[in-house]
């Protein structure tokens, strides 16, 4: 007789003592009302009544978004991906205040994301990364108090425009390098004609041929300018050039002997 007791006794006590590991907290239910909370360590429940219906970390955990697609403010299409670092204060509130906790933090994070980059150019995105953090990071506080969770940190990984896009990105970079080597070129063409100028100058020679020379030098350029693919691109104003050619012409002595039959110019 006592045998069976005691074997009742020491199926009882097994039954019930439960171990919660360092770092972890456990919820119990008792016919399916929430009782208790359980920390770490030896705890002791009451068999066939209740029940641990969770155990969880509360530890940080890092919860990974995989790359979504967002619109910028000026209508460009793009993909973005960030990590959030969260963990659970209260988990009687995250256990029964949402289905899925993950989920819907995930959800949220989507959602913020977007609207965070939908404010933004899309050059803006670039320089404003940290600014898309801290906004994030501020939404998903105030959201997420009431699940019983604290985001610590929020970080976008990656934003990546599609691929036509950044093909565009790419001519247009291509175009404005050009563009500029352009402008360099028509400013070295300036400055050789002002000193191809006061080399003939220096010369005494005619100013036929200053004025052949230096119109051959502004043909010469123009043609280059004429051949870049870049509508931008500003061409000298002819008048404009024809005036300071005028001007450097006017400045150069007219040492050209008089021909020998000719009475000299009064």
């Amino acid at each position: 007789m006592l045998a069976p007791i005691i074997l009742m006794i020491i199926g009882y006590t097994v039954g019930s003592a439960k171990i919660i590991s360092e770092g972890n907290v456990a919820l119990v239910e008792r016919l399916g009302q929430y009782r208790r909370r359980l920390q770490p360590g030896l705890n002791f429940i009451v068999p066939f009544i209740d029940s641990i219906v969770v155990e969880e970390t509360n530890r940080e955990k890092v919860l990974e978004i995989e790359p979504q697609q967002a619109i910028t403010k000026d209508n460009v299409s793009l993909k973005a991906d960030a990590v959030i670092y969260w963990q659970i204060l209260d988990l009687e509130k995250a256990f029964y205040s949402v289905e899925d906790i993950e989920v819907a933090i995930e959800n949220l994070v989507l959602t913020t994301l977007r609207s965070a980059i939908g404010q933004l150019e899309l050059e803006q995105t670039y320089s404003s990364r940290q600014s898309i953090n801290q906004d994030l990071l501020n939404e998903l506080e105030g959201a997420t108090q009431a699940w019983g969770v604290k985001v610590t940190r929020v970080e976008v990984r990656e934003i990546t425009p599609a691929k036509a896009v950044l093909e565009a990105l790419e001519l247009e970079r291509a175009a404005e390098s050009k563009k500029r080597a352009a402008i360099l070129e028509a400013e070295g063409t300036v400055k050789s004609v002002e000193l191809l100028s006061d080399a003939l100058k220096s010369q005494n020679l005619s100013r036929e041929v200053l004025q052949f020379l230096i119109a051959q030098r502004y043909v010469d350029a123009n043609q280059k300018l004429s051949s870049s693919t870049n509508a931008k691109i500003v061409f000298m104003d002819p008048k404009a050039l024809t005036e300071s050619i005028s001007g450097m012409i006017s400045e150069t002595p007219n040492t050209t002997p008089n021909n020998p039959g000719n009475p000299p110019t009064p």
